[in-house]
């Protein structure tokens, strides 16, 4: 069983070998703990300055990390390491037992709570835990989610517009190692205090990306986050051996996008039925049917068709057929260059 640390200063984190722990963060109101799943291996390998930290269930009802990054917890052999691998199957445990995507005990979602709080709510305090005693340990964070019940996805890795060229050419290379079809640059003021967003101001190589949705586990996302994660280790030198396809042979290359601007996130004009005319990943032209919003209030009257306001590949659709007014319906991302991500 995981040893259950009450105190983050009696982890040891330059013990060798692989050790498995459950952090004890104290319930608001009760006696009793949220207890996190951690787990830090050290390889026998030698050292390496690259240190890797991988987090899954950052949302309770987004599945594909958690399994992927638990798989890790079991197959990683320290004997096989060079450097240090730090593993977080359930960051939000509370939500993950749940099922949803903010945590039941405070209501905070875990991806708008960092940099976190040591005296705050308990999602507050998990993320203070990881911002002071996890990220020092890592040159490089992952951060898997995929779309819950809010948004529908191709598979993707992603990453913030980052201002830092050496950074942003970094980045854009480890996005590559996972081999999803697309890559997606997403805009920061879409949302404040995410996980990718801190590690990203601290000039960490962070990887984000959306692996499935709709509270399912596909065993595509799953095999992508898994295989991308040892891809990452090779390619930083803490596993032997070289860069491993994902896709079948022949796939087309990860197609770079970019959607950095709130107007390519656009809302729902009303309350009604969402029926899709493309699918997720499709090119779509400016000015393309892309669906139609029914009302059955008057089943006679004609839905509203809506139309795409840009060019480029559909890489987030609503989830559900019952889209609300100003929920997020649509985002076309622009098709970029990869040479762009060296300038």
């Amino acid at each position: 069983m995981p040893a259950v640390i009450h105190d983050p200063g009696q982890i040891d984190f330059e013990r060798p070998g692989k050790h498995h722990y459950q952090v004890a963060f104290h319930l608001d109101g009760t006696w009793g703990y949220s207890l996190v799943p951690l787990t830090v291996i050290n390889g026998a390998r030698g050292s390496n300055s690259t240190g890797v930290l991988c987090f899954g269930g950052t949302h309770g009802n987004e599945y594909e990390g958690q399994i992927a990054i638990k798989r890790l917890c079991l197959d990683l052999d320290p004997e096989r390491i060079a450097g240090r691998v730090i593993l977080v199957p359930q960051l939000s445990e509370s939500a993950c037992v749940a099922n949803q995507r903010s945590s039941p005990l405070d209501g905070v979602n875990m991806n708008r709570a960092f940099p976190g709080n040591p005296r705050g709510t308990i999602s507050h305090r998990i993320s203070n835990f990881v911002k002071k005693h996890l990220f020092p340990l890592a040159k490089v964070v992952i951060d898997v989610h995929s779309g819950g019940k809010e948004g529908a996805f191709p598979i993707c890795t992603s990453f913030h517009p980052i201002a830092d060229p050496r950074q942003r050419a970094e980045i854009a290379a480890v996005s590559r190692l996972f081999d999803t079809p697309f890559v997606f640059i997403y805009a920061s003021a879409m949302a404040s205090g995410l996980l990718t967003d801190e590690a990203e101001a601290e000039g960490k190589v962070t990887i984000g990306g959306e692996f499935g949705g709709g509270e399912t586990a596909s065993r595509f996302g799953v095999r992508h986050a898994y295989e991308g994660i040892l891809n990452v280790l090779r390619h930083y030198g803490l596993m032997e051996g070289g860069i491993t396809p994902i896709r079948p042979a022949g796939a087309r290359p990860p197609v770079l996008v970019k959607a950095e601007h709130l107007n390519r996130y656009v809302p729902c004009p009303r309350d009604g039925i969402w029926e899709p005319a493309v699918d997720l990943g499709d090119a779509v032209e400016k000015g393309q049917l892309i669906g139609r919003l029914h009302d059955f209030a008057d089943h006679g009257s004609a839905p509203i068709e809506i139309r795409s306001l840009h060019g480029g590949y559909m890489v987030m659709m609503h989830l559900s057929a019952r889209p609300s007014k100003g929920q997020t319906l649509y985002v076309v991302g622009e098709e970029v260059p990869w040479e762009s991500m060296l300038r």
